[in-house]
């Protein structure tokens, strides 16, 4: 159990995350208030308020940490939606980054802006994780066609008192800038160098946020860097005008545990953290947070959902076309290429602070033994099979990282060695602390921003948080990791759609549904590949299984969405050394497509095939989370139907009149069919939100049918707040394509925890006879789910 004992009336009974922007501010979410109370929400769950670079999307590259972002409606209109919202009775949980802040433009940070000019002696010199013994801080930005940026120097002039290069401007030192004097001159005699952007990813002098160098990296271990970034958001605190935090990428911090301790000691309200969890990883138990923010249960509530008896057709298939599908092999290459050229910068920064022994008989090591050092470096960050360890905690993880980096590297044993002691002796030494944060970055780049979408046998388990070597869990399972979660951290968030998942929920489970219909679609992408095949092998399957998930799309989104996967991937072409004649393939392949009336007439059918099933199971993947254990968040627009993919498609505008619309014919005794419309789901949204804040149930007791479609029913019960027996049941149909191939629930049987009372359907309004005079309960599955394939019990 985590440290942090929040009371059950602090811990929101729900959230809506909205994803503020100058095209929907503050005003506007102040103005859904009233819709989000009615449809049941326990609190308003906000992305980033502090200001950010000009014209941001999102709110994660903070340029001011002192002030709610102008852009966003300002310190004024922040306070309006608190007041609001607690009016209503809704909490209001902010999203926050502590680990960087945007530097892109400096002229927009006034704290890097003052870095720049005055290097080691400016007063927030030590705000940033900035090598100053290095040299002059570089700042990788000038063009590059192949010449180290050196062309792109001619392009500096002197401007308004600085430096400028295009629409950018640099500040000068004091001092140092006369008349007559070139801009080549100018440049040398600053803090700062401009270089290629190329260089970013081997000699940058500056820490980042993953490979972005216009995000630099904030030392919120220091206090006075704590106190300075977080005075604001603490006022609010201060005010009670905050109710929760969700902090951001954990893990990049120096001292994620320390950092936690600080913030809990200065808010004491909901505080869960953005921390990705191995299968069978848990919190360190020292943090003093409520939880995750759900990714965890995402991977459990998908897999359940999954048909295991169809993956050997994904994988055969995946074979057949050359695809990876050893998921450890294929997530190591792509952790090396992160560590040994994306990263490549932090690896030399670590290796220096572990210098190689030199021989006797040299003052300073070999060049091939600083290399060995650095190697051996990258190689322990590629092997954790988890994204950081947390020395002291965690050593059992650091203990495997170093063996595993021994074992697939014999020759570097003795340098393994040497920093296995130098950490151990010192694990809050400099050396422990980067080599920990940065093998974070090496999962997260290797794996989620590459390896997922490389090993593309089955896409629906390549998500944040998801186990792509097995993308099915067993009912058993998830009910034994329910009820772990329901003993150990009750107040976690759980997810199914974030701004950070590859894909929507809804098209998650329609790809599940396809593990039902394994052989029919395998053979159907063979076809279509020897007809319109994509010009690489790992994006031809994500292709067609995007095709079908997220049918009907038009050629735009999926376009963009395929031209950014094959960059990630890195395998034709790449962000940063781009393949045109690959690109335009990928660029003009939804169009060939969609324009092959034959292709697409299949592709239509193959998704109206699966439409129901994916119905179903994206009913029942919300049921088992809106009722389970964990503080349950709806991502914006969620509530209907969503074929969102990655983000930016994920941050479309959501239609609220629409959903305005629904609210009141449901407010009205409407019980939707569940057809394309999404009304349904809706409804189950909006159902089980207000049971949770009028009901708050707690406990987890698995349910089992009886009859012969037992093993399609995954149920549980829980207990009111308050109450003694639980009086909560929720029911989800599981792979229904089968379901109805074996005569669907036919005598099968649901018994209810017995106790005073009978049951009501809070879908349909029906209640269910007692089976026997003594109050025995057993409700027939097939009368239970005869109109939807999920049920919500509840006791009188």
């Amino acid at each position: 159990m985590s440290a942090h004992h929040t009371a059950a009336t602090a811990a929101p009974t729900s959230t809506y995350r909205l994803q503020l922007r100058p095209g929907f501010t503050l005003a506007d979410a102040t103005a859904l208030l009233d819709h989000l109370g009615r449809m049941g929400v326990g609190a308003v769950y906000l992305s980033p308020l502090l200001t950010a670079a000009p014209g941001s999307q999102h709110g994660y590259d903070v340029v001011d940490p002192t002030e709610v972002a102008p852009a966003l409606g300002g310190d004024a209109a922040r306070e309006a939606l608190v007041d609001k919202a607690h009016d209503l009775g809704i909490g209001v949980v902010v999203d926050i980054v502590p680990n960087h802040m945007s530097v892109a433009d400096p002229a927009a940070n006034a704290w890097w802006w003052d870095v720049l000019a005055h290097g080691r002696d400016s007063v927030y010199a030590r705000c940033f994780d900035v090598d100053f013994d290095a040299g002059p801080l570089l700042v990788p930005v000038l063009a590059d066609d192949g010449d180290g940026g050196r062309a792109a120097l001619d392009d500096l002039a002197v401007a308004d008192g600085c430096l400028a290069y295009h629409d950018k401007r640099y500040p000068l030192a004091p001092g140092t800038h006369t008349p007559g004097d070139t801009p080549d001159q100018v440049h040398e005699r600053q803090h700062y160098r401009l270089v290629s952007w190329r260089r970013g990813d081997a000699e940058l002098t500056y820490r980042r946020f993953f490979d972005v160098s216009e995000l630099a990296a904030v030392r919120v271990e220091e206090p006075g860097v704590f106190d300075a970034t977080h005075a604001e958001i603490l006022r609010w605190a201060d005010l009670g005008q905050l109710d929760g935090l969700r902090v951001d990428h954990v893990d990049g911090l120096t001292d994620p545990g320390g950092y936690l301790r600080r913030l809990a000691e200065r808010f004491d309200g909901w505080l869960v953290v953005e921390k990705i969890l191995a299968p069978h990883e848990a919190l360190p138990q020292s943090w003093p947070v409520d939880g995750t923010t759900g990714y965890d249960a995402l991977r459990e509530v998908c897999g359940v959902f999954v048909d295991p008896d169809g993956l050997p057709e994904f994988t055969a298939l995946a074979v057949d076309q050359g695809v990876d599908v050893d998921t450890g092999h294929a997530d190591a290459h792509a952790r090396r290429q992160a560590a040994s050229r994306l990263l490549r910068t932090e690896v030399r920064r670590i290796a220096a602070l572990l210098p190689a022994q030199p021989p006797d008989s040299t003052p300073r090591p070999s060049a091939m033994a600083v290399r060995q050092r650095e190697e051996a470096v990258a190689e322990l960050l590629c092997s954790f099979d988890v994204y950081r360890s947390y020395l002291p905690e965690a050593e059992a993880a650091w203990t495997r990282a170093v063996r595993r980096a021994a074992d697939r590297r014999p020759d570097l044993a003795f340098d393994l060695a040497v920093i296995d002691r130098r950490v151990r002796a010192d694990p809050q030494g400099e050396p422990a602390r980067r080599i920990q944060q940065t093998s974070g970055m090496v999962m997260a780049m290797g794996v989620e921003n590459t390896a997922y979408y490389r090993g593309t046998r089955f896409v629906a388990a390549n998500e944040v948080g998801g186990d792509p070597a097995q993308p099915a869990l067993a009912p058993e399972d998830f009910h034994a990791r329910a009820a772990h979660r329901e003993a150990t951290a009750p107040h976690t968030m759980t997810a199914l759609s974030t701004h950070d998942t590859k894909r929507s929920e809804d098209v998650r489970a329609r790809l599940a549904a396809l593990s039902e219909i394994a052989g029919d679609f395998t053979a159907a992408v063979r076809r279509w590949t020897d007809r319109r095949a994509l010009p690489e092998p790992s994006l031809n399957l994500l292709g067609w299984q995007t095709l079908v998930g997220a049918w009907p799309i038009d050629e735009r989104r999926l376009s963009d969405y395929l031209l950014k996967a094959a960059r990630e991937a890195r395998l034709g072409t790449s962000w940063t050394d781009p393949d045109p004649d690959f690109e335009e393939h990928v660029r003009a392949w939804p169009a060939r497509v969609l324009g092959d009336p034959e292709l697409c007439a299949e592709a239509a059918a193959m998704a109206d095939a699966v439409r129901d099933a994916g119905w179903s199971n994206s009913l029942g993947q919300r049921t088992l989370q809106l009722l389970g254990p964990g503080v349950p968040d709806v991502y914006q627009g969620a509530e209907l139907w969503d074929l969102s993919l990655v983000d930016p498609d994920n941050r479309r505008p959501v239609d609220w009149a629409v959903r305005a619309d629904v609210l009141e014919r449901v407010e009205r005794g409407w019980r939707p069919p569940l057809d394309d419309t999404g009304a349904a789901k809706f409804h189950l949204v909006r159902t089980c939100l207000r049971l949770r804040r009028e009901l708050r149930p707690g406990g987890y007791l698995p349910l089992t049918a009886s009859g012969p479609a037992a093993r399609h029913a995954l149920a549980f019960a829980r207990t009111s707040a308050g109450g003694h027996r639980p009086d909560v049941v929720a029911v989800a149909t599981r792979l229904p394509l089968a379901l109805a191939a074996e005569g669907g629930w036919r005598d099968t049987a649901l018994p209810l925890p017995s106790g005073p009372g009978s049951w009501t359907d809070r879908l349909t309004g029906r209640a269910l006879a007692p089976t026997r005079v003594d109050g025995f309960t057993a409700a027939p599955l097939a009368d239970l789910l005869d109109h939807y394939p999920v049920a919500v019990l509840v006791r009188a």
